[in-house]
């Protein structure tokens, strides 16, 4: 996780971040700090080791690590020098982000890798396995502007997405032979895959999915792939970002972190599979930032415990 002490909209890369008249929000740092705090304590009391990143005045996106990159052999109980932790390619004004990453990750014994400058690719927002196969989002990469429209304001903003196709055989060569099943995205307020899509549960088996947000055939992929694991999000589920929840299993039990706002009935469906949501309030994040629970947490997994050096 990233120390919250600078958080603010530098760039307004999506539509969260910015007012229907196209300028930056404000985030309330003594909400956004609350907020971190209880998210971070949430997870430690779930038995999880939270490595924190420090703060840094001119990467305020350092909150968001899930930008950072992936994890190899993610769920398994591995030694280190079983996984590389492969770093992130983020749109230019995030790009200061890498080394700080990079710095935390080998601090604590990851090996890491870097993938070709050329790829536009954000990590595990857009690339995560689910169940025996790996979901690699992405969507239209685009110069951020305004374009004419007639309305009020008579103008829009163009956000574009953050992962670009081009970047699969390279994942695929990394993560064989586990399928990769490539999924566009097309709404921009889902402008990461980890916004529409969550996989959750023992093996990750279950999907929480938001069809709008995908390109039919897309849906159609990835209805094929999972078929009865898939839990329909209502639209008032997505809009409060349900799909950017963290998902954690240990000891026989499983766990799902999950936004504030969502319906009773899905936080029933959740616990119909066997899995235990916990609600934590991040709307701060959410509504200013435009990431929510997920997108506040960088998956390392579980890793034997020895290897890892020192704590936070």
């Amino acid at each position: 996780m990233g120390d919250p002490t600078f958080f603010s909209v530098k760039g307004g890369a999506n539509p969260h971040t910015r007012t229907r008249w196209g300028t930056r929000r404000i985030v309330n740092k003594a909400t956004a700090i609350s907020q971190w705090g209880r998210l971070h304590d949430v997870l430690r009391d779930l038995g999880v080791r939270v490595l924190v990143i420090p703060p840094a005045p001119d990467q305020p996106g350092l909150v968001y690590p899930a930008n950072a990159g992936f994890l190899t052999q993610l769920d398994a109980e591995l030694p280190l020098s079983h996984k590389t932790f492969y770093l992130s390619n983020l749109l230019p004004t995030r790009a200061g982000e890498r080394a700080h990453y990079e710095k935390l990750l080998q601090t604590h014994g990851f090996r890491t890798e870097r993938i070709d400058e050329r790829l536009q690719f954000e990590g595990e927002a857009d690339f995560f396995p689910v169940g025996n196969r790996c979901l690699l989002t992405h969507g239209r990469v685009e110069r951020q502007r305004f374009v004419p429209v007639f309305a009020m304001p008579p103008w829009r903003r163009v956000y574009g997405f953050r992962t670009s196709a081009n970047v699969e055989p390279t994942l695929s060569a990394i993560v064989a032979p586990r399928p990769v099943v490539r999924v566009e995205l097309v709404l921009e307020a889902h402008y990461h895959g980890d916004t529409a899509l969550c996989a959750f549960g023992p093996g990750r088996e279950y999907l929480l999915a938001y069809p709008r947000a995908l390109e039919p055939r897309s849906w159609e992929r990835v209805r094929e792939a999972i078929g009865k694991g898939i839990l329909e999000l209502s639209e008032d589920d997505a809009v409060h970002y349900a799909a950017n929840s963290f998902t954690l299993s240990a000891g026989g039990e499983s766990w799902l972190v999950m936004p504030a706002g969502l319906s009773d009935r899905l936080l029933a469906q959740v616990r119909e599979r066997g899995v235990t949501p916990v609600v934590v309030d991040v709307s701060e994040f959410l509504k200013k930032g435009g990431g929510s629970v997920k997108c506040m947490i960088g998956d390392l997994g579980p890793v034997v415990d020895s290897d890892l050096v020192g704590t936070s």
